[in-house]
């Protein structure tokens, strides 16, 4: 397709003028197509920024240059007209003197390159919960990945110029071309000149300097959930940091649920689990991202904007994940920061085979008993979700799923039970809000300090976040006695010796059995200061090995003393979010020492 072919005056109109200021040599617009992918791959094979690998079949390996290997988000921000807006959780830049910046910075910034131009759909694109988005790029890595994780093709154009609004997203790795200077197989800016910026104004996504994972995919993070988030609140819907599983229970009856965890709590792994309880079944509809808006029915559905999966791969095995594994199993990825095996393979740390010798991610030799890591901690894989074996036939449905509960969780040795129920959806938002993980004796303040991610969505809420808990209280008014069950997990609680007290993985299906059946009513459970908590011969236990009846108590308890001992670290958490913050949590708060005593 050529630039004249497109209607839309907007988007032409934008294009050219990002056209006139980076001064590319050359404009492709992307179709989605394998044959453009693969020319794409292959040039990049002969430009050494890919490796083809032996296996999995149809999959590349690539590394990055060691100082661009993560989102940078310190050098985030969110470039709302008022500060006040953009609040005290994200890093803030006047929209004004940002785009004047960029207007030096991405001048000839393409100058040597082709410009990609990438129309994409997040979310089936005939679903009435999608949105579409354009964006521009020089950089051939973000393009393949953009086709595993969205829909790529030119029906968004077609949509655009029957009049569908769109997200404008630039990107640029910041590394013009002289006249006959040969390019490097990773190309970003020094850190001082990388930026990842959002105008939720205006709708736009502007990022410079950085190649890697959702500083240059723009439709992930930066589309989906802070622009979408902003969306969201304007126009009365959800986008959330969201796995969305589909569980089956014996007779055939299926409920969708829908997870929030931090990052190393076992998101992915949930999502895919294998439950070990005998005619449980769990299957995948996303891993990462849930958009839902109201049915007419008043409940809410949900959809994954996303078409694939961009996992960490060290600690991804058949363990801990094998439906992950066997995703990737079946090739057509893209590895970045791997290690690379003597046959061809890619390996990470606690990957389940056991290499005696292979070349780490940056390229040197490493020998079994190396103290050295051979892959990057954030080393990824991309793939595309419809290989997953347990994908759910509905995973593309353009009306969504509707959502029985929802699942807020940390990593948390202490204090917090295994699961709870919250008493209602205002007390529901209330654990949504204090959600966070316990932080390591090595870490900044010490070892019982609580990082706090309300949500999850502490990186990637694209406004304030007092006004975020506000509008999660708005959804639960709208949608009355139709709004999910909403709970609290916890698979990480330890006893006072250190020993893990819940053997996880797809032992948590137990979990999910109760919470199926708190959702009909059919479970029972005991009320206390804290929620609602299971019985003890309410959880299906048969056949876990193991389990105590002390360790059962210490899982399904009220540790009242602790939970007193962290309200003042919780009060801290609610006082930074000033006057923003809705005065329905200070009650939450209040009414839980009260029952506490």
């Amino acid at each position: 397709m050529l630039l004249s072919e497109i209607k839309n005056a907007e988007l032409k109109s934008w294009l050219q003028s990002w056209i006139d200021l980076c001064t590319p040599d050359d404009v492709v617009i992307c179709d989605g197509s394998k044959k453009q992918n693969d020319e794409l791959c292959n040039q990049m094979v002969k430009s050494g920024t890919f490796i083809k690998l032996n296996k999995p079949e149809n999959s590349f390996l690539c590394r990055s240059e060691v100082s661009d290997v993560a989102r940078v988000e310190e050098r985030t921000y969110i470039c709302s007209k008022k500060q006040e807006d953009a609040g005290p959780t994200n890093h803030w830049k006047d929209p004004a003197e940002m785009k004047a910046e960029f207007n030096v910075l991405f001048k000839g910034s393409m100058k040597g390159r082709t410009m990609y131009v990438i129309p994409f759909s997040m979310g089936p694109i005939e679903s009435p919960i999608s949105k579409y988005g354009i964006e521009i790029t020089d950089s051939a890595y973000v393009v393949v990945n953009m086709c595993i994780m969205t829909r790529v093709g030119l029906s968004v154009i077609s949509k655009i110029d029957a009049g569908a609004a769109f997200v404008k997203c630039v990107h640029s790795v910041g590394a013009p071309l002289a006249d006959g200077q040969a390019d490097v197989p990773w190309p970003c800016a020094p850190m001082d000149k990388k930026y990842i910026t959002h105008f939720p104004e205006t709708r736009e996504i502007i990022s410079f300097g950085s190649g890697y994972g959702g500083n240059a995919l723009l439709g992930k993070k930066c589309f989906a959930l802070r622009i979408a988030s902003v969306q969201a609140r304007e126009e009365g819907w959800m986008a959330e940091h969201m796995l969305i599983l589909k569980l089956t229970n014996p007779k055939g009856i299926v409920k969708y649920v829908a997870a929030a965890f931090p990052s190393a709590c076992g998101k992915t792994n949930l999502a895919m689990m294998e439950p070990t309880i005998p005619g449980w079944k769990v299957e995948t509809i996303g891993d990462d991202i849930s958009w839902m808006k109201f049915g007419e029915d008043g409940r809410l559905y949900a959809i994954n904007p996303e078409a694939g999966f961009f996992g960490v791969a060290p600690g991804t095995s058949m363990k801990s994940n094998p439906n992950c594994m066997r995703t990737i199993a079946k090739g057509n990825s893209i590895f970045t920061n791997t290690a690379i095996t003597m046959d061809g393979g890619t390996w990470w740390e606690d990957h389940d085979e056991d290499p005696e010798e292979l070349v780490d991610w940056i390229r040197r030799p490493w020998k079994k008993g190396c103290t050295r890591k051979a892959a990057h901690p954030n080393a990824r894989f991309t793939t595309p979700a419809a290989q997953c074996p347990v994908i759910a036939p509905e995973w593309e449905d353009p009306r969504g799923v509707p959502i029985s509960a929802f699942l807020f969780g940390g990593r948390r040795k202490t204090v917090v039970p295994l699961v709870n129920e919250a008493l209602d959806w205002k007390h529901g938002v209330f654990l949504g809000a204090t959600m966070a993980s316990e932080m390591t004796a090595a870490a900044a303040g010490g070892l019982g300090q609580l990082r706090f991610d309300p949500f999850a969505m502490l990186p990637f809420c694209g406004y304030n976040m007092g006004d975020y808990f506000k509008h999660w209280l708005e959804i639960g008014e709208k949608a009355g006695s139709k709004a999910p069950k909403i709970f609290y997990v916890n698979w990480f609680r330890k006893n006072d010796a250190g020993k893990w007290l819940w053997p996880g993985y797809g032992e948590n299906s137990r979990v999910l059995k109760w919470i199926f059946e708190r959702c009909d009513g059919t479970a029972s459970c005991k009320a206390t200061a804290i929620g609602n908590l299971p019985e003890e011969k309410a959880l299906d236990l048969d056949g876990l090995k193991d389990m105590t009846h002390d360790d059962l108590a210490l899982l399904l308890g009220v540790d009242k003393e602790g939970w007193k001992a962290v309200i003042p670290q919780i009060e801290a958490h609610f006082a930074k979010f000033g006057d923003r913050f809705p005065a329905e949590l200070h009650k939450q708060l209040d009414a839980m020492k009260a029952r506490l005593g």
